[in-house]
C-alpha cells in the first residue's frame, strides 16, 4: 500500500474540499492523501492540476459560449463579456453561467486594460521598460540590479492591467487565469475569454479584445 492510500481521510474533509474546488470527489480524495489531510495543500493541488488539465486543452478551438453582462450597484458601471467554450451544451451548464458572471464582476470592479500579456502591444511594453529603467537608474544601482528590479517591475505591471494575470476578486489567491483553468479541469471542456468592453458614466467606452481572436476574425488577404 503506497503512503498516499495509508492516509485514512475524513468523507466530510472530501465534500467540504469538493463544494470549494468544485472538483470531482475521486480528485479531491486524492488531493487531501496526497496533501496528509490538509485542507490548503490539498486545495493547491487541485490546482496545480487544474491548470496542467487546461493546458492540455488549450488548443482546442473555442467556437461556442455566450454573452454576459454585469451591472454595478447604482448602474454607474456595466461589463459585456464574451466568453467562449467548445460546445453549446457546456455553455448552457450552470458553471460556465457563474463563470461567465464572475469574470464580468471581475472586470467590473478592477478595470483590467489587457486580456493576458501576449495582448499587451511592443509599444507600451518599452513605454513601461523606460519607465521603471529611468526610476531604477535613479537610485544609483548597478546595472545587473536594475535589470533584476525591471523584471519584478513587469511582472507587477502585468498583474496589475492584465485581466487573466491579476487575483481574482472573489478569491486573491488564485488569478482569473487559474480560475478558468479550474472550470476547464471541471467541465472537460477549453474556455477561453474572447473579448470585453466596460462601460463608466461619463467615460469612453473600452473594448479589449483577444489578440489571436482578432487575427483569426480578420479576413485573409
Amino acid at each position: 500500500m503506497s503512503s498516499t492510500e495509508a492516509v485514512k481521510i475524513d468523507a466530510k474533509l472530501v465534500k467540504e474540499l469538493r463544494e470549494k474546488s468544485g472538483a470531482p470527489m475521486g480528485d479531491c480524495l486524492k488531493a487531501l492523501q496526497e496533501a496528509k489531510g490538509d485542507m490548503e495543500e490539498a486545495f493547491v493541488v487541485l490546482r496545480k492540476r487544474g491548470v496542467a488539465s487546461a493546458a492540455k486543452k488549450a488548443s482546442r478551438t473555442t467556437n461556442e459560449g455566450a454573452v454576459g453582462s454585469y451591472i454595478h450597484a447604482g448602474g454607474k458601471i456595466g461589463v459585456l463579456l464574451e466568453l467562449n467554450c467548445e460546445s453549446d451544451f457546456v455553455a448552457r451548464t450552470e458553471d460556465f453561467q457563474n463563470l461567465l458572471k464572475d469574470i464580468a464582476m471581475h472586470i467590473a470592479a478592477v478595470d483590467p486594460r489587457y486580456l493576458g500579456k501576449d495582448d499587451v502591444t511592443a509599444a507600451d511594453i518599452e513605454r513601461e521598460k523606460e519607465i521603471y529603467r529611468a526610476q531604477a537608474a535613479a537610485t544609483g544601482k548597478p546595472a545587473n540590479i536594475i535589470e533584476k528590479m525591471l523584471e519584478g517591475k513587469m511582472a507587477k505591471f502585468y498583474e496589475e492591467v492584465c485581466l487573466l494575470e491579476q487575483p481574482f476578486i472573489k478569491d486573491q489567491g488564485m488569478t482569473v487565469a487559474q480560475l478558468i483553468a479550474q472550470k476547464v479541469a471541471k467541465l472537460g471542456e477549453n474556455i477561453s475569454v474572447r473579448r470585453f468592453a466596460r462601460f463608466k458614466i461619463g467615460e469612453p467606452a473600452f473594448t479589449v479584445a483577444s489578440a489571436k481572436a482578432v487575427a483569426a476574425a480578420e479576413p485573409a488577404a
